[in-house]
């Protein structure tokens, strides 16, 4: 694991301010936008270059601190899981050309995070524990503790906003409301439990629970795809796997890899995004601790050595647009 990556703060720092105030111009670009840890190009009409930030958000704010390698540690987990599940659906990724940049094809989305729990966790157990049994229309059995397995995964989705707060939906408001056809729901219901079976199993071969996570469809015509990234500490969480039953039977904390932790610390610190409250100031020693975290995860979930990577922008803007061309070059032959 690397050691030090503390020595790279200040470098990304002045990407992160870089990133606000400029950004790439491709060749065919119809837009851009820069989303909370994303920066995404519109290629024409039909193709995506999204670049993965080093920028962190919890409780839909982004955190006043890049995280050194995030977004390299989050670009090639992503890209190796879509490739580990092209067999369950059709995926988005069509090339990787620079560690924190990915380019594949641009679907509609669905306004919708399919979330699937495996375990009574996070926003499920606050939930739980203030009373409640029912999280967007799926039941949650009495007696349960925290962390404990669900009889069977559940799916609660949200709305995907824009701005502001991501919102619980029921399956049954998402069809009233004209966000899915019963049809694609149906679909896509079943696309995510099998996505998060097959994460499930990449994670118990290496010694890990995948406890929740989040998927993100969209459509070309009538076909679906997964977009996205999935499995990945922004968008799942996980346990170890040695020791969770004993941890459970003495009522222990679990010992997780996620970006739980982050939340955490801000709730300690008396921020959740909510109205008036100030985001906490990260200290370097923190921005290294989330750093550690996100790299343990990599090299825990992947179950190789992580190598920090660091490109130019110029060499960053050349390695796309040679993959655009490969990728057109293809779509001819």
């Amino acid at each position: 694991m690397l050691k030090s990556p503390g020595r790279q703060l200040w470098v990304d720092f002045l990407s992160f301010l870089l990133s606000i105030m400029a950004a790439f111009q491709f060749p065919g670009q119809t837009a851009f936008y820069s989303g909370k840890v994303r920066d995404v190009y519109s290629i024409g009409n039909d193709r995506l270059v999204m670049i993965a930030s080093d920028r962190i958000s919890a409780f839909d704010v982004i955190l006043p601190k890049p995280i050194p390698f995030k977004g390299q540690v989050l670009n090639q987990i992503a890209a190796y899981m879509l490739k580990a599940t092209a067999d369950i659906c059709p995926n988005w990724l069509e090339d990787v050309p620079a560690p924190n940049v990915s380019v594949g094809k641009k679907c509609k989305p669905f306004k919708i995070e399919m979330v699937i729990r495996g375990n009574l966790t996070g926003h499920a157990w606050r939930t739980y524990a203030s009373g409640q049994r029912i999280l967007c229309g799926a039941p949650m059995p009495d007696g349960m503790r925290e962390n404990d397995y669900f009889p069977s995964p559940i799916i609660t989705p949200s709305t995907k906003a824009e701005q502001g707060h991501d919102e619980d939906i029921s399956p049954e408001e998402i069809i009233a409301k004209g966000l899915m056809s019963v049809t694609d729901w149906n679909i896509i219901s079943e696309y995510a439990l099998q996505l998060f079976e097959r994460g499930k199993e990449i994670a118990a071969k290496q010694g890990l629970i995948l406890v929740d996570t989040k998927y993100e469809f969209g459509k070309i015509g009538d076909t679906i795809y997964l977009m996205d990234e999935i499995h990945t500490p922004d968008s799942s969480r996980y346990f170890y796997g040695e020791g969770f039953e004993e941890r459970q039977a003495k009522g222990e904390r679990q010992k997780q890899l996620s970006k739980e932790f982050v939340r955490e610390w801000l709730i300690a610190h008396d921020f959740m995004g909510k109205e008036g409250q100030q985001v906490p100031a990260m200290n370097d020693e923190w921005v290294n601790t989330i750093s550690q975290r996100y790299i343990e995860l990599y090299e825990k979930v992947i179950g190789e050595r992580f190598k920090p990577q660091s490109l130019s922008p110029e060499e960053t803007y050349r390695r796309v647009l040679s993959s655009l061309d490969k990728i057109k070059k293809e779509e001819r032959i």
